[in-house]
């Protein structure tokens, strides 16, 4: 008899262990639970699942899921999965930040152009909006578009409809590929330990079914590893998961951005929360939250004990 079913909400991000854990079937048979997969366009969709009570465990990145939990919904932070996911890429005649030394001088070279990113409110468009706010640029005339499906940003790219593009390495590869673009700013220069995504729980799963949530971040942590560890047999399983893409193409987008762990150490909190100023001086959040309005620890310190993989 199964012990129940679990309510998945995921992205169409490779990178994220979703795709491990749907390929390989680990959640029904080392579990005994059934699952319910479902496809989101961006966190901001999953934030609003769970206040809909549509799902039970999500991947977000975490300036969405602070979003959501100043707006009251009950969700928490239970683990993480991956740093360093936002990488800024363009055209080949923009020059690099390895060229041009700078951010600074890098984003200059959009000015009076627009710069594509997925939904406002994603990590990406909250990174993006921060950099150039930061780096002095708001007269410089950078606009950032928001795409509902980031799926479309390589052809209006190609298009000429955007000079540049924010976000995932999984869109940063199509760009290599569709539009013969380059990353002009890596990963770890846009905001260094970004916590690109986590595993959300809503509070009815922390406080009613902790065994599950336990069992569920085991697969994560291992899927984790597998991605680390064996890049191609990860690559194999995502590629037949996902059905568009080959196994290069995964393998790649494992190499732009390579830190993959379920850990929550202290750099990655503490990277979360330099993110709580930088949310509420956009308008996205009302209050600075706590840490522990965020995450709760408990599970992944029983889980995950050992120095972070990241």
């Amino acid at each position: 008899m199964r012990r129940g079913q679990l309510r998945i909400g995921h992205l169409s991000t490779f990178y994220h262990t979703s795709f491990i854990l749907m390929g390989t079937g680990w959640i029904e048979a080392e579990m005994n639970v059934d699952v319910d997969w479902e496809l989101f366009a961006a966190g901001p969709e999953i934030v609003q699942a769970f206040a809909d009570g549509r799902v039970d465990i999500g991947y977000i990145g975490l300036p969405p899921a602070v979003i959501g939990i100043d707006r009251g919904i009950p969700i928490k932070c239970i683990a993480g999965g991956h740093v360093e996911g936002t990488v800024l890429v363009a055209d080949k005649k923009f020059k690099s930040l390895e060229e041009l030394g700078s951010v600074k001088a890098v984003l200059q070279q959009f000015g009076g152009g627009t710069i594509a990113s997925p939904q406002r409110g994603s990590i990406h468009d909250v990174i993006i909006r921060h950099l150039i706010r930061e780096e002095g640029l708001e007269e410089a005339g950078i606009a950032v578009k928001n795409f509902e499906w980031a799926d479309l940003i390589p052809d209006a790219l190609l298009d000429g409809e955007v000079q540049a593009a924010v976000g995932t390495p999984a869109l940063a590869v199509a760009v290599f590929r569709v539009c013969d673009g380059k990353m002009v700013i890596p990963p770890s220069r846009m905001w260094p330990y970004n916590p690109s995504y986590g595993i959300l729980a809503s509070k009815e799963m922390v406080e009613n079914t902790p065994s599950l949530l336990e069992d569920f971040l085991r697969l994560h942590e291992k899927a984790s590893n597998l991605i680390r560890e064996e890049p191609e047999k990860a690559a194999r399983i995502v590629s037949r998961v996902v059905g568009l893409v080959d196994e290069d193409f995964v393998l790649q987008v494992y190499r732009v951005s390579p830190r993959y762990c379920a850990s929550l150490p202290r750099e990655y909190i503490d990277s979360t929360l330099a993110f709580l100023p930088v949310l509420k001086k956009l308008g996205y959040i009302s209050r600075m939250l706590r840490e522990e309005d965020i995450f709760n620890l408990s599970f992944i310190r029983k889980i995950h004990p050992q120095t972070p993989h990241y």
